[in-house]
């Protein structure tokens, strides 16, 4: 099956589901059957996602909707089109291949130095900053380390830069972006970015400089380091020139 780009399908199976939603009720259905039937095509629509965590958010995304349009939150159906304009505003098209908003834990990084170790001035690059959370935790990690943010979403771009006054931000494509001056590039992205992560690196990165990826292992490289985080997850720590699985 070929998958349709985030948030695609997200968008038509929640739009789908309403339409079907209202569509039983004018021909006669109870709500409760419209409801079961409108929940039933979320659930078949998943399909189009290829993530569990995607097919969460498709499945989950018109009963969320519903129960937000109860009488209790007296929220209007068309309400849910201004929260998908929103998506589309802080999310723009050529962002949709990369990850969601995950923000990095606080302290997720604080022991990269333990396995890392960059000089005085240091160029960092958190490569899709969001909302700078992970511009924080690379701080708290390495204080002395000159650090900067690329990010697409222009909203995002502008609440990061309110929140790390100390890090120079800018908004950009993170694929576009030369990664040459770096000796640190941070990523947290999803599984399908990583093996374009990799290549990207290995053309642009020099050599002794670190991807660093929260979660998302490049399954092709074989890791310098790994940190558990005190949530369990993994930090993934690759240097150049990179070791490759054979």
């Amino acid at each position: 099956m070929k998958f349709m780009t985030w948030p695609v399908p997200a968008l038509l199976a929640w739009g789908s589901s309403w339409l079907i939603f209202k569509g039983l009720q004018l021909v006669g259905l109870s709500e409760a059957i419209a409801f079961i039937v409108a929940t039933c095509l979320g659930g078949f629509l998943s399909a189009l996602a290829h993530t569990p965590m995607r097919k969460a958010l498709i499945v989950l995304g018109f009963p969320l909707s519903m129960a937000a349009s109860s009488s209790t939150l007296n929220v209007p159906p068309i309400g849910w089109l201004f929260l998908l304009g929103l998506i589309v505003l802080v999310y723009p098209r050529k962002a949709w291949r990369d990850a969601p908003l995950f923000p990095t834990p606080k302290k997720a990084l604080r022991e990269l130095q333990q396995h890392i170790v960059l000089p005085a001035g240091a160029r960092i690059l958190d490569a899709g900053s969001g909302m700078g959370d992970g511009l924080l935790a690379l701080r708290d990690a390495f204080p002395r380390a000159e650090l900067h943010g690329v990010e697409m979403s222009w909203p995002l771009r502008v609440l990061s830069a309110m929140r790390c006054s100390f890090a120079r931000i800018r908004q950009g494509d993170i694929w576009l972006v030369d990664w040459r001056s770096f000796d640190m590039v941070y990523l947290f992205q999803r599984p399908e970015s990583m093996p374009r992560a990799v290549e990207k690196a290995e053309a642009e990165l020099r050599r002794g400089a670190w991807l660093v990826s929260l979660e998302f292992e490049a399954r092709e490289l074989i890791p310098s380091a790994i940190l558990t985080c005190r949530d369990g997850r993994p930090v993934w720590m690759y240097q150049v020139p990179f070791n490759r699985r054979g």
